[in-house]
């Protein structure tokens, strides 16, 4: 028996030859898709199938890959606006991140989740870098675990930094950090049919010594795992990592042994062209989060010199303290457009590269890309199906692709499906009964964190037309 049948639609496979299938069907059995064609053909091969999805009009994507997020801060939206990256860390994430419970970041991730879920996304980086009490970050597995999506915890750390206003309640010591990344990957690791895995991730270059980054590379070699680190966001990143390791964050990480086909830089926005042959040279991948670069004003990446170069470079959104939002789809646009206007060139990135990057890439910078990131035969059956017509905007939809990147919203998700279970269906999810009440108490977990940490906005203050 097969378990899905999703027929009469549009394909958009990301597939080596970028295929794009009309009137065609996609089978699903167990977690896998097991095969791709003429819908008439598989209509008749497959009679016997416990779900038939009738998808005309409709397009299928690979399911989109957030390939850097901190669940949590969904908890803390709004309360860092019209700050830089450093005054942004002092007055926003680091007291907040200072005070928080498990059970917040359980409520922050589930609503990350969720608007990750509705915006097409079926894999999910999280990069848990607040570490203020014992076991936060299983918070944030319980929210994977709940929704079905495709998790990877990043256990981030910070063990320096204080002299650059690093609390102390975030700073651990070597043998807590080691012992608590151990129990996660001996607990966690590539468990729920392998759609749980744990990374390591030191919080910056500058936040981490060389003795706890050489042991992260060393365990992270020793699991088969991943290590992803904050990079080159900022000149003070890269000013930072000068006063703690005696050399820029790149050329530190290239030191240590670290850059390498399983490490994951994110943002990497101020990279000089040496920084960029030392990225291809060691095969280290890139994390693009253009709606926080811009929300930071940190600046625009150099991913077109990224991409000619061959340097991998998957997309996400950063944490919703610094975007505000897990929306994927509205990154899409943002990647695009960022680029074009910044470089005055309407070709310098197109919606193709733009999807390429959300998936295949994003697969690619994960070390997945055998598994997920495309729509073929033998991979794991992660997916969206998008509706053009729940919206104005999305009408017409002359190329499937170029609608999702520019004319797309969560509005159009219908169905999402992780490892050939359905976790959005008819654009309600299928792992709760009141989605509603689930945000609710996020915003109760919300307020009760932002006054324990001093951020709670006045709610008379003055309209700021200017911020200053």
């Amino acid at each position: 028996m097969l378990d899905i049948l999703i027929k009469n639609t549009t394909i958009v496979t990301v597939n080596g030859k970028r295929e794009i299938l009309k009137n065609a069907a996609l089978a699903i059995s167990e977690d896998k898709i097991v095969d791709i064609g003429d819908s008439a053909a598989l209509e008749a091969k497959y009679t016997d199938v416990s779900r038939v999805i009738d998808a005309e009009g409709k397009a299928v994507f690979p399911g989109l890959i957030n390939t850097h997020n901190h669940m949590f801060q969904s908890l803390l939206k709004g309360l860092g606006d019209d700050m830089v990256l450093s005054d942004w860390l002092v007055n926003c994430m680091f007291p907040s991140a200072a005070q928080i419970s498990q059970e917040a970041v359980y409520y922050g991730g589930m609503v990350a989740t969720l608007d990750n879920i509705h915006s097409g996304t079926t894999t999910i980086l999280d990069y848990m870098h607040a570490q203020s009490s014992p076991e936060l970050s299983d918070g944030a597995i319980q929210a994977f675990r709940k929704t079905g999506v495709r998790g990877i915890l990043g256990r981030g750390y910070m063990d320096r930094g204080e002299q650059f206003g690093t609390p102390k309640a975030l700073m651990e010591d070597k043998e807590v950090i080691q012992k608590d990344i151990l129990r996660l990957l001996d607990t966690y690791h590539n468990t729920d049919n392998g759609r749980t895995k744990i990374w390591l991730a030191p919080a910056a270059v500058w936040l981490a010594s060389k003795d706890m980054l050489e042991w992260s590379n060393n365990i992270a070699k020793e699991y088969n795992t991943g290590i992803t680190v904050h990079c080159s966001e900022t000149p003070f990143d890269r000013q930072a990592s000068e006063v703690i390791h005696g050399m820029p964050d790149t050329d530190a990480l290239a030191s240590y042994g670290i850059m390498g086909p399983n490490c994951l830089l994110v943002h990497c926005v101020h990279l000089t062209d040496r920084d960029i042959r030392m990225l291809k040279y060691h095969d280290a991948k890139v994390s693009h989060n253009p709606g926080s670069n811009m929300y930071l004003s940190s600046g625009v990446a150099p991913i077109p010199r990224l991409n000619e170069t061959g340097v991998t470079v998957g997309l996400a959104t950063d944490g919703a303290a610094s975007n505000n939002s897990n929306d994927m789809i509205e990154m899409l646009k943002l990647a695009a457009l960022m680029q074009k206007v910044t470089h005055q060139d309407p070709t310098v990135i197109t919606s193709d590269k733009v999807l390429e990057m959300a998936t295949i890439d994003g697969a690619r910078a994960i070390g997945m890309e055998d598994e997920i990131g495309s729509l073929e035969i033998g991979k794991k059956a992660d997916l969206f199906i998008f509706d053009p017509y729940t919206s104005a905007k999305s009408t017409p939809m002359h190329h499937p692709v170029s609608t999702l990147v520019y004319s797309a919203s969560e509005q159009n998700v219908e169905t999402v499906i992780v490892d050939g279970k359905i976790i959005l269906d008819d654009f309600k999810p299928t792992f709760l009964d009141d989605e509603r009440a689930v945000l609710v108490k996020a915003q109760e977990f919300a307020d009760e964190l932002s006054h324990k940490a001093g951020t709670y906005p006045n709610k008379t203050r003055e309209w700021k037309s200017l911020a200053y």
